[in-house]
C-alpha cells in the first residue's frame, strides 16, 4: 500500500519552520507497516497545492496532508480540495458548535475567521480535532483517499491517532515489526561500527539511526512473510543489537536520558540539589520535562555571576579569585554547598566556558566542570565539548546527569568515553 505525505506551507517551503510533521507521520506509518514513498512540501499557494495533490492522488493510494486549515486568508486547503473534487465548500454545523464551545471557554468570542475553520469540501468525511479548534477530513480522489490535518503538531498528531489510524490500519496485512533503542555515550559513527554485519547476516532486517545529539536512537526493523515472522525476526535482531550496545544502551523506545536517571534517583529515594553555571537551567529542564521531578528533585540554582555563586552556593570569594569561575576548585564549592544548604543526598556542580568568547589558551572553549558530591565525598571531572554554545551546553548537561547516574551505581559506569581529568575528594576535605 503506497503512501505520500504532502506539506502545506510557505513557511516551510522558505526554511522559516522546520518540517517536523512529516518525520513523524513516517516514523508512525513505518510502525503501522506502510512504506512511505513521498514527502511533498508546497507553498500556501492555490495552483501549487491543486497540482501537488492532483498528482500524488494518482499515484499513491493514500496521501496525507497537512497544514493551511487555519482561519487566515493564506489558509487555503480546504478550498484547494474542494476544487479539486469539483465540489463546493459548506458549512459543517456540529464543527461550528464545537468551535464555539472551545472558544468560550477560552474566554474568546468567535469570529469570521473561526467559521472559516468549520468549512470543508461537500461530502468530505470529517475528522474531529480533540486538541485543537479545526476539524480535519477526508475526501476521495480516484482510487486515492486524502486526508487533511491541520499543521499544527499537536492538533496533527491528535487527528491522526484518533481518527486516522483507524482507516489506514484496515488497508494493509501487517508484515513488519520495529523496536526502538537509545543510547547515549557513542557518536553515530561508533554505534553503525558496532552493528556492522547484523544487516547482512539477519535478511529481512534494517537498522536505522537518528542522531539528536547527544544521544543516539536505534531502529531495529524486519520485514517477513506475516507480522509474527517480521516479530520473530525483529526479537532477535535487537537481542544481538543490545548486545553490542549494552556499554550506552539506555532504554527503549522513546523514553529519554534525563527520565532514565530520575528513575534511577526515584527508585533510591535519593534527592538531588543542581548548582549550574555554564549550562543556564538546562540540567534543571531536562530533568523537570519527565513528570514526577519533584519527588527527586530538591532544587536547581542557576548561579551565574560570581556573586550568585557565593551567595546561593556558599563558594568562597577567595577561591573565585585564586582560581576563576571555570574551575574544579569551584565545581566543587558548587556542588558541596547546594548540598549542605538543601539537605541533599547528592549534589552536581558545572561551571565552565560554553563561550563564544570567555576562552583562554589554559581553558579553551568547550573546557566544563563538573563534581558530584555526597556525604561520602566529591567527585571531580573535567571535560572539553565541541561546538557552539548550545551544543556545548546540551553536551555538558548530559554529561552531567551521567555523572550523577554512575556515582548512585558504580554499575551503570561506562568506558565509552574517558574523561580528560579524574580526581577525588575525601569527604572529610569536603566537608
Amino acid at each position: 500500500m503506497s503512501v505520500a505525505i504532502v506539506s502545506i506551507g510557505t513557511e516551510l517551503t522558505r526554511g522559516e519552520l522546520v518540517n517536523t510533521n512529516a518525520a513523524w507521520l513516517s516514523d508512525r506509518l513505518v510502525e503501522l507497516g506502510f512504506e512511505p514513498a513521498e514527502h511533498c512540501s508546497v507553498p500556501d499557494n492555490r495552483r501549487s497545492i491543486i497540482d501537488a495533490l492532483s498528482r500524488l492522488a494518482a499515484s499513491f493510494h493514500v496521501v496525507l496532508c497537512t497544514g493551511g486549515l487555519g482561519p487566515t486568508t493564506d489558509d487555503l486547503t480546504a478550498a484547494c480540495a474542494a476544487e479539486l473534487i469539483g465540489r463546493p465548500l459548506v458549512l459543517h454545523e456540529p464543527s461550528v458548535e464545537v468551535i464555539r464551545r472551545k472558544l468560550e471557554r477560552a474566554g474568546r468570542t468567535m469570529g469570521d475567521s473561526n467559521v472559516k475553520q468549520a468549512q470543508i469540501p461537500e461530502h468530505a468525511e470529517v475528522l474531529p480535532n480533540s486538541a485543537g479548534i479545526a476539524p480535519g477530513f477526508m475526501i476521495p480522489v480516484g482510487r486515492a483517499r486524502i486526508i487533511f490535518m491541520p499543521g499544527v503538531p499537536a492538533e496533527m498528531r491528535a487527528i491522526f491517532e484518533d481518527h486516522v489510524v483507524a482507516i489506514v490500519r484496515p488497508l494493509i496485512e501487517p508484515k513488519t515489526a520495529q523496536r526502538r533503542l537509545c543510547t547515549y555515550g557513542w557518536p553515530e559513527s561508533v554505534v553503525g561500527d558496532k552493528l556492522a554485519g547484523i544487516e547482512a547476516s539477519m535478511p529481512g532486517i534494517t537498522i536505522g539511526y537518528r542522531a539528536h545529539v547527544p544521544e543516539v536512537e536505534v531502529k531495529v526493523h524486519a520485514q517477513g512473510r506475516d507480522l509474527a515472522h517480521a516479530q520473530t525476526l525483529c526479537e532477535r535482531a535487537t537481542l544481538e543489537v543490545k548486545a553490542r550496545l549494552l556499554e550506552v544502551l539506555y532504554g527503549d523506545d522513546d523514553e529519554t536520558y534525563p527520565a532514565v536517571v530520575g528513575r534511577v534517583l526515584r527508585t533510591r529515594g535519593l534527592q538531588l540539589a543542581i548548582a549550574e553555571s555554564c549550562t543556564g537551567g538546562l540540567l534543571g529542564h531536562l530533568l523537570t520535562t519527565e513528570a514526577g521531578a519533584s519527588e527527586f528533585l530538591l532544587a536547581d540554582v542557576v548561579c551565574y555571576a560570581n556573586s550568585a555563586k557565593t551567595i546561593l552556593c556558599g563558594v568562597d570569594e577567595d577561591i573565585l579569585r585564586a582560581h576563576g569561575a571555570a574551575s574544579s576548585e569551584v565545581a566543587i564549592a558548587m556542588a558541596e554547598g547546594i548540598r549542605r544548604r538543601c539537605g541533599a543526598d547528592i549534589s552536581l556542580g558545572v561551571t565552565g566556558v560554553a563561550g563564544p568568547t570567555g576562552g583562554t589558551d589554559t581553558k579553551p572553549i568547550g573546557t566544563v566542570f563538573f563534581a558530584v558530591s555526597t556525604t561520602h565525598g566529591t567527585t571531580i571531572d573535567r571535560q572539553f565539548f565541541s561546538g557552539d554554545r548550545q551544543r556545548i551546553q546540551r553536551l555538558a548537561s548530559f554529561h552531567g546527569l551521567r555523572l550523577v547516574r554512575e556515582r548512585i551505581d558504580p554499575r551503570m559506569r561506562s568506558t565509552a568515553s574517558i574523561p580528560d581529568v579524574s580526581l577525588r575528594r575525601d569527604a572529610a576535605a569536603g566537608d
